[in-house]
């Protein structure tokens, strides 16, 4: 690995690295504070209400990936006015999306909580959550997709203060409402929604900021309203349609692990909430390596610089693989203090403990699959990102779960950890099928 090109991937992963960490460790403030309140049900409730807010927003987590993949490319060749189409356009879908939210709120948290199970008190606490979390629809969106466009505009720094901004108010409203005004629940679901508003004026700032120096000037409303076409909605579209369905594939995992284990138990349920903000805590922060190839990978892609392209992917790679060890040893050494930290319910702790061991193994088999996640992202592949997911989830996550549901807790984290190894060997043997017929930049193999 050149020191140049290290100090060039650095410069976007650690800035995204240290941003990313701030949201799983919103995830982990939630759990700690409800945590320490005196029934067990407002723990489950929270986990419950946030798995459904979160299944919502990240099934439209392609408003960031299609948009930073497009924009890289399109500042890797140089054309000020396909990045302002693409900003354009995405920020129309964010606003097509969350006025279907609005309006779909009442019966989206009746499927929602039909399908989640739980106690009756978990119910409730659980729909409290989600009927207030979700009035931050349109600043929760419309935050995805300026962040996508400052990434594709290889900038980690504008990205890196919105994250922290957002999510450090986040845990200070928290604080505020649920410890200092004992809101409970509702406290910390309006915390959020405070929280996203902030952030959006932040990212509005810091997009605005970021274009002048760039350009000089703001484009008018009459420029931003030439630019929009329903071709460039239609590309834009085509690509976020294949990388919504990757999304509900993965999401569908994650909300079925949650809603099974409310039938195991409230302790149970409880128990996997701490345990999965961990694993969110460990996917953000190696994300912050996938931010990085996207942006850069995305931006030799647009030059049409394969020997770049090629070392990046492979440099973020390694990177990715001794950050991943890391994660692993700190579980095995200080898991159980750390799952101390975040509950002090004797029952949760032991239940958590009980499957600790699972958690330790994730990272190293989880990843892969984050790394070439953003390789095509870069490349705009999400026909390739949505079918993995489907082999991954279908064929692997629900057949495992089935086949060892007498285990009761532990076959959800069997299908989990086989899951996220499937997902990596699928992205893996479709990135070297490409590299070798040379695809993503219109060569064929030699001989």
């Amino acid at each position: 690995m050149k020191i140049q090109q290290l100090g060039v991937i650095l410069s976007i992963a650690l800035p995204m690295m240290l941003s990313n960490i701030t949201v799983p460790l919103l995830g982990l403030v939630d759990t700690a504070v409800i945590g320490h309140l005196e029934h067990s049900y407002y723990l489950a409730g929270v986990a419950l209400g946030s798995m459904v807010v979160t299944l919502v927003y990240w099934l439209c987590g392609f408003l960031r990936m299609a948009t930073t993949g497009l924009c890289a490319q399109a500042y890797g060749s140089g054309s000020r006015e396909r990045m302002l189409q693409i900003l354009v356009n995405a920020l129309f879908c964010v606003s097509l999306i969350s006025l279907l939210l609005l309006v779909l709120r009442a019966p989206l948290i009746d499927f929602a909580l039909s399908l989640a199970g739980g106690s009756l008190e978990v119910q409730q606490q659980a729909r409290g959550y989600i009927s207030i979390r979700i009035l931050s629809g349109p600043a929760a969106l419309a935050n995805l997709a300026l962040l996508g466009w400052m990434l594709g505009m290889q900038s980690a720094k504008a990205p890196m203060w919105q994250l922290i901004v957002t999510n450090s108010l986040n845990i200070a409203f928290d604080l505020l409402l649920v410890v200092g005004l004992d809101m409970k629940v509702e406290g910390a679901a309006w915390a959020s929604v405070m929280a996203d508003y902030c952030g959006l004026a932040m990212a509005l700032i810091l997009s605005r900021k970021l274009w002048l120096a760039q350009w000089q000037q703001l484009p008018s409303f009459k420029e931003c309203r030439a630019v929009f076409n329903w071709l460039g909605l239609r590309q834009l579209l085509a690509l976020n349609r294949d990388i919504f369905v990757r999304s509900m594939a993965l999401q569908a995992c994650f909300a079925f692990m949650t809603f099974k284990g409310s039938h195991l138990g409230d302790h149970v349920v409880a128990a996997n909430a701490v345990l999965l903000n961990f694993l969110l805590f460990v996917s953000f922060a190696l994300d912050g390596l996938a931010y990085a190839v996207e942006a850069l990978a995305g931006k030799a892609k647009g030059e049409g610089d394969e020997v770049s392209f090629r070392q990046l992917v492979h440099s973020c790679m390694l990177l990715a693989a001794y950050c991943a060890a890391a994660f692993s040893l700190g579980f095995v050494v200080a898991g159980d203090q750390l799952i101390a930290l975040l509950t002090d319910l004797p029952e949760v702790r032991s239940t958590a403990q009980q499957y600790l061991s699972w958690l330790q193994l994730l990272p190293l088999l989880a990843v892969w699959c984050f790394v070439l996640d953003g390789v095509f992202i870069a490349v705009a592949e999400g026909r390739a990102m949505r079918n993995s997911m489907l082999i991954a989830s279908l064929g692997v996550f629900f057949p495992l779960w089935w086949l060892a549901q007498d285990w009761g807790n532990h076959a959800l984290w069997l299908a989990m950890s086989g899951f996220m190894l499937s997902r990596g060997i699928g992205l893996g043997l479709l990135y070297r099928q490409a590299i070798v017929h040379r695809r993503w930049f219109n060569q064929t193999a030699p001989g």
